[in-house]
């Protein structure tokens, strides 16, 4: 339920700020009247990801056994690759992302009301997207998907409430450190993720090496136990791994995390080197 909720906070968080700083922007320039094409692009954008999210529950019932493993398998790991991205992508332009968010705008306002609904639309639609997906990757690798889903729906929730303070200027978040302490642990969720998709692949037969576990930690952390289940609910973490799960897991951490780690590194010391609060109030 943690994991769940932290990915629905982050992305909830990032939407609302995307959506913040358009409708502060166009405040700013007197441009009240765009608001609603705006409003139609952002409705567009949570329509689709709340189909994405219904197409990924209820879509794979029909399927074989083989395929639906397949199918869970491969979308884990494409959900591991949009969140890598995402934590990347948000801390290397989180400090330009308001500039760019304008240029955005300025364009759509000079050009046809469909520029308008677009940028909203593309806007909050990546994030719901990635949200959809992965917590359905995270949820689906658990064995009590209603609290993973509860997890991620009032992680949303207070994303909203966060980014409305934080538009009204009554909350500062700094936020270079909120998203490098969330994506390094985002990392260590999606590291798990990774692995739960191996082992889907493995028990279709696209991978091989299923059924034949690299070492057994059970005695140690039982399943079963409080702590096991802990473990096993934030982190997808499982007491009998594969060698190809176990392998998947640390490269994925050791690359990613070291990578992640540089770039929280440079953006601290340009941070350092030439301040800029756009997007530490």
């Amino acid at each position: 339920m943690l994991a769940n909720f932290l990915i629905g906070l982050r992305e909830g968080l990032e939407a609302g700020l995307i959506v913040g700083i358009l409708v502060a922007y166009l405040n700013k320039l007197d441009r009240r009247d765009i608001l609603p094409r705006l409003s139609i692009g952002i409705a567009a954008a949570i329509v689709l990801s709340l189909g994405v999210g219904a197409i990924l529950t209820w879509g794979p019932y029909g399927l074989s056994f083989q395929a639906q493993e397949i199918l869970g398998g491969g979308l884990s790991i494409l959900a591991v690759g949009l969140v890598t991205w995402m934590i990347f992508w948000m801390a290397g332009n989180a400090r330009s992302l308001r500039s760019e968010l304008h240029s955005k705008l300025d364009a759509a306002i000079a050009g046809t009301g469909m520029g308008i609904v677009v940028v909203g639309f593309v806007s909050v639609a990546r994030e719901g997207v990635e949200t959809a997906l992965f917590v359905w990757a995270s949820v689906n690798s658990t064995t009590n998907a209603a609290i993973g889903t509860i997890g991620a729906v009032l992680g949303i929730l207070t994303a909203s409430v966060v980014a409305y303070l934080i538009y009204r200027g009554l909350v500062r978040i700094n936020f270079a450190r909120f998203f490098a302490w969330t994506g390094a642990f985002l990392i260590i969720v999606a590291a798990g993720v990774l692995s739960y998709g191996i082992g889907d692949l493995q028990e279709a037969s696209v991978i091989p090496g299923w059924g034949q576990p690299a070492f057994s930690l059970a005695h140690l952390i039982p399943p079963t136990s409080w702590y096991g289940s802990l473990l096993g609910g934030i982190f997808n973490f499982t007491p009998e791994p594969t060698w190809a799960q176990v392998v998947g897991w640390a490269a994925y951490v050791l690359v990613v995390g070291l990578l992640f780690a540089r770039v929280v590194r440079a953006n601290a010391r340009s941070t350092a080197l030439q301040p800029e609060g756009a997007l530490t109030t």
